[in-house]
């Protein structure tokens, strides 16, 4: 298993799911989504795992910059410019996904 954790350092969710591969001593990498946010290849891997909406914060006070943008495409270069729209923790396990915590997805992945 090659676990990535993209997350915000002050979300319960990223603390949470930090701590679920912790107490398994399964080792992943964190990567703080908003000193570094995720690269193209990346924000498409997991779009193609999840779907875009899946990844779109909604409770973020930004989310009107997104909501009406026309294409997937262009909600996905504001993703990619602005990653703090993005929904966490990400977890990725090479091209598997998930958004937010999903413990019960993780338990198929051991």
């Amino acid at each position: 298993m090659n676990i990535q954790i993209f997350g915000k350092a002050k979300c319960f969710d990223t603390k949470k799911a930090e701590r679920y591969f912790k107490e398994r001593r399964i080792k992943y990498q964190f990567v703080d989504i908003i000193k570094f946010g995720m690269s193209r290849g990346e924000l498409n891997s997991v779009k193609n795992a999840v779907g875009l909406d899946a990844m779109i914060d909604t409770k973020d006070e930004d989310y009107p910059l997104v909501q009406y943008l026309a294409s997937n495409e262009a909600k996905l270069d504001k993703l990619y410019e602005i990653p703090y729209l993005i929904k966490t923790p990400v977890v990725r396990n090479g091209r598997q996904a998930t958004v937010g915590y999903c413990p019960d997805i993780w338990k198929t992945w051991e």
